[in-house]
């Protein structure tokens, strides 16, 4: 027999994801980073403030905004209670994600001690933000200024905070540099031939590094144009939604052609089957499309490698809830060898990643 995929079964299931995430830590500092400056960077833990435990808030919210779950809202209050109360980390492309939700949570609650923050941030991440040649968002992380680097992951950490902070803030200046960024973005890190993203682009040798076609670095993108069209509302014919389509389209057609036919999953590195099959990567690609989808903005013979996408993801989840196959944090690789040999473990965007798919799913059935 069949899966059954109902309404029900899919909110178990997300619930779940949550409660595994929300419990998240590193006791043995396994999964930390040491960085430049000989920070020490916790990217498992759920209660630390970095991209990973961000991109966690986020799909919660995302499941909140369709079920409202007064119990996931408390949870996410209660994150920023704890973290805005004390010192407050420093301000990276990686750590501004955080104020994307908290941007939602500002929205959703009129709490207006979250503004000062919003403010802040929004104005160092346009002002004081180091740029690259020709006024790319540089791809700052703890303890290294990756100088004349840009990076996929950038769309989706700050170009959509960034996005969201100009409406909320009625920064119109805001708007116009994520769109701008969007473009430089595509320009540099779309390959041509095949509509796949590189990693990352770097100004100072001008080369992709290791031209990596990085599964979970692909999905970002394939979130963050979807996404960015949704925040914008932009009109069916607007000539910039059309570009971002054509790109998202060019993408998809690469995506479903090197979906792993018998698992429906995608390898770490999309283009190598001997790369293995990663759970964030195919939750994220799942979900960007299933969002295009049902915002009429990609052809509807993707639903079957979304559906395909949704049975991966449930084939994966743990009787606990925990996503498996989640390739842990994953800097620039120099070489494609790099990204095969990135440990696997339970991480919090997995969790969030399969939340925001099944979520997106899950609206099917409202």
């Amino acid at each position: 027999m069949g899966r059954v995929i109902n309404k029900e079964s899919l909110t178990n299931e997300i619930e779940l994801l949550i409660n595994n995430l929300v419990n998240l830590s590193d006791p043995t500092g396994e999964f930390s980073i040491k960085v430049a400056d000989g920070s020490v960077i916790d990217n498992k833990s759920f209660d630390y403030w970095e991209w990973t435990s961000g991109i966690g808030l986020y799909g919660m919210f995302k499941y909140y905004q369709l079920t409202r779950n007064k119990k996931v809202l408390k949870r996410i209050e209660k994150w920023y209670s704890d973290h805005l109360s004390g010192e407050i980390v420093e301000k990276n492309i990686n750590t501004m994600v955080q104020m994307l939700t908290l941007a939602y949570l500002y929205e959703e609650t009129g709490n207006k001690s979250y503004l000062p923050f919003l403010e802040q941030w929004g104005d160092w991440l346009y002002h004081r933000l180091p740029r690259t040649e020709l006024g790319g968002f540089q791809h700052v992380t703890f303890g290294d200024l990756n100088p004349n680097e840009m990076w996929d992951d950038t769309l989706m950490m700050s170009v959509l905070t960034l996005t969201k902070l100009g409406l909320i803030l009625n920064k119109e200046e805001y708007v116009e540099e994520a769109k701008k960024q969007f473009l430089l973005h595509i320009q540099f890190l779309q390959d041509k031939k095949t509509g796949l993203w590189y990693h990352g682009w770097t100004f100072n040798e001008r080369n992709n590094f290791g031209e990596a076609f990085w599964g979970r670095g692909n999905s970002w993108v394939t979130i963050a144009i979807p996404e960015f069209i949704s925040l914008l509302d932009l009109a069916e014919k607007d000539g910039y939604r059309e570009y971002l389509l054509t790109s998202l389209e060019y993408q998809l057609s690469s995506l479903e052609k090197f979906q792993d036919k018998k698992t429906g999953m995608w390898h770490t590195l999309l283009d190598d089957e001997t790369s293995y099959l990663e759970g964030s990567a195919t939750a994220g690609i799942t979900y960007g499309i299933l969002k295009a989808l049902h915002g009429y903005m990609v052809d509807p013979k993707y639903k079957k490698v979304a559906k395909k996408g949704i049975c991966a993801l449930l084939d994966n989840i743990d009787s606990e809830g925990g996503l498996a196959h989640v390739s842990a944090g994953t800097p620039m690789g120099l070489n494609k060898d790099f990204y095969k040999n990135i440990k696997i473990s339970i991480m919090p965007y997995g969790q969030s990643m399969a939340i925001l798919a099944l979520t997106e799913y899950l609206k099917e059935f409202y």
